[in-house]
């Protein structure tokens, strides 16, 4: 659905957004919808990237008055019209694709002439068309010389598909740079598809392109490729190694997202993180030290004064995990900690808090170990709920994510007074035992434990709603350091102040 409130007018800035706002509930959607309503001087359009119409309802949130335009592309909906037709095809384009593929299958950073060249060929249908790409005598010769000289186990009828997949959206995004909106500046909220549509609309319009990360795209599409079904091997990620256990097929995609990461980290400027953990992560992923800058997340605190105000020194037994339920959030291992924890608790409860839809088949299989594991009465599946309500209801929150950035419903659970136990992934340690010498001297606002590990989690959530002055502690650190370093009006000032940065 695309609403152009002024097809004429163009924007300050056009955020490009991947699988996220305004179509998709969650923490990098309400962080957009915070920035966006935070930063009423600027306008803003909107581009959204997403697989197929099909996967996607309504928009999820009310859109500010300066949002004026906002577009949708659907990168896996092919152009029906398209009939086969054979084209002999460039060599010396693709003598270009071959080099540059030997730079990303290297490990090397892109030159920039050599992106400047592949844009160029994007950029132009005649020299790389998606037709050529498809059909073409060059094409075939590229696929199957890779095949031969690379892949030594998958069949060929799966290795010449997961090539023609991962590739088409880079066709979609090339075929719609004239039609993004019109912005002065490019923002891109990951890297991936998005962060390479960023970096066209940069080379080809010669706009200023700026990235944020909320976590490390490539390390979370990692994840996922290690858990889908629809590529045709045997690897597995979560054995003792990466590159040893996983399959080629897997190793191609996670190949293939890390060499769209490195050419959005050439594009941008600035490249930014919330957090120095994940600064250096993408230092190491190929981004230039000296283009990397760290904005943390804030919260409007005034909106949970009230129920912290109203929060008793006697926390109830009610644990919350607010989130999507989805695999990388691990609400299985949050089920088995309630599960571990009720062997001591009985009365302990459990609250799922968030959407469902997302993965529905993960969902329904949380609620049969739920059942399986007899916690009919201490688990509850709330939903996408208004959080305000449920907050001065809990004791603890939980996170069990196997990925995150620096979420914000930390902060929330901060803002409210609630301390917090979180797996040691992202930025999640750092707010919850300090990032900084002097914010560490405040102390623990609650407890950071393994990911994976309902005992951990379990023990963690007993000690604290069984000891008084344990979680009584926590809270007060939680309080005083949400207040001191994560106020929002420090997130609008250093984007506003970026943004003026490259506007002028």
């Amino acid at each position: 659905m695309n609403i152009p409130k002024d097809k004429q007018k163009q924007a300050d800035i056009c955020l490009l957004l991947e699988s996220t706002y305004p179509y998709v509930r969650g923490g990098v959607s309400s962080w957009v919808h915070q920035l966006i309503n935070g930063l009423p001087d600027f306008t803003f359009a909107l581009f959204f990237i997403g697989s197929t119409r099909d996967d996607y309802d309504e928009i999820r949130y009310e859109l500010p008055d300066n949002i004026i335009d906002l577009q949708t592309l659907y990168i896996m909906e092919r152009d029906a019209n398209l009939t086969p037709r054979a084209h002999k095809g460039d060599k010396t384009v693709y003598a270009q694709l071959e080099q540059m593929h030997n730079h990303f299958r290297d490990g090397n950073r892109l030159p920039p002439e050599l992106f400047s060249s592949l844009t160029r060929l994007l950029a132009a249908p005649r020299e790389l068309s998606l037709k050529n790409f498809l059909y073409s005598e060059q094409s075939w010769e590229k696929i199957r010389h890779d095949y031969l000289q690379y892949c030594d186990h998958p069949s060929f009828i799966d290795y010449f598909w997961l090539i023609r997949t991962i590739h088409l959206p880079l066709f979609a995004l090339a075929s719609v740079v004239n039609k993004v909106p019109k912005a002065k500046l490019y923002h891109a909220i990951s890297t991936g598809y998005a962060g390479f549509l960023g970096s066209l609309m940069h080379r080809v319009h010669d706009k200023p392109f700026m990235l944020s990360e909320h976590g490390i795209y490539t390390k979370e599409r990692k994840i996922d490729l290690a858990k889908t079904t629809w590529i045709a091997d045997q690897g597995n990620l979560f054995k003792t190694g990466m590159d040893e256990h996983i399959g080629y097929l897997r190793t191609v995609s996670i190949h293939f997202f890390e060499a769209l990461g490195k050419m959005t980290y050439a594009a941008s400027q600035p490249i930014i993180s919330l957090s120095e953990a994940n600064r250096e992560k993408q230092i190491i992923d190929g981004a230039s030290r000296d283009k990397t800058v760290v904005i943390a997340n804030g919260i409007n605190l005034t909106r949970f004064e009230p129920i912290r105000k109203s929060r008793s020194n006697n926390p109830p037994p009610v644990l919350g995990f607010i989130g999507r339920v989805v695999s990388i959030k691990d609400v299985k291992t949050f089920i088995r900690a309630i599960r571990i924890l009720c062997n001591h608790l009985p009365e302990a409860e459990g609250w799922i808090i968030g959407p469902e839809d997302e993965d529905q088949e993960y969902a329904d299989g949380c609620k049969t170990l739920a059942n399986n594991l007899d916690l009919q009465n201490n688990i509850k599946f709330l939903g996408f709920q208004n959080i305000d309500t449920l907050l001065p209801q809990l004791g603890l929150m939980v996170l069990t994510s196997i990925s995150e950035g620096q979420p914000l419903v930390i902060l929330e659970a901060f803002a409210s007074g609630l301390p917090v136990i979180a797996t040691d992934v992202g930025f999640c340690s750092g707010m919850i035992l300090g990032d900084s010498e002097e914010d560490r001297a405040l102390g623990a606002a609650g407890v950071i434990t393994p990911i994976a590990d309902p005992s951990a989690t379990a023990h963690a959530a007993r000690e604290l709603l069984t000891e008084p002055g344990k979680w009584k502690t926590a809270r007060q650190v939680a309080e005083a350091r949400v207040d001191r370093y994560y106020d929002e009006s420090l997130l609008f000032e250093r984007y506003r102040e970026r943004y003026n940065k490259a506007l002028n």
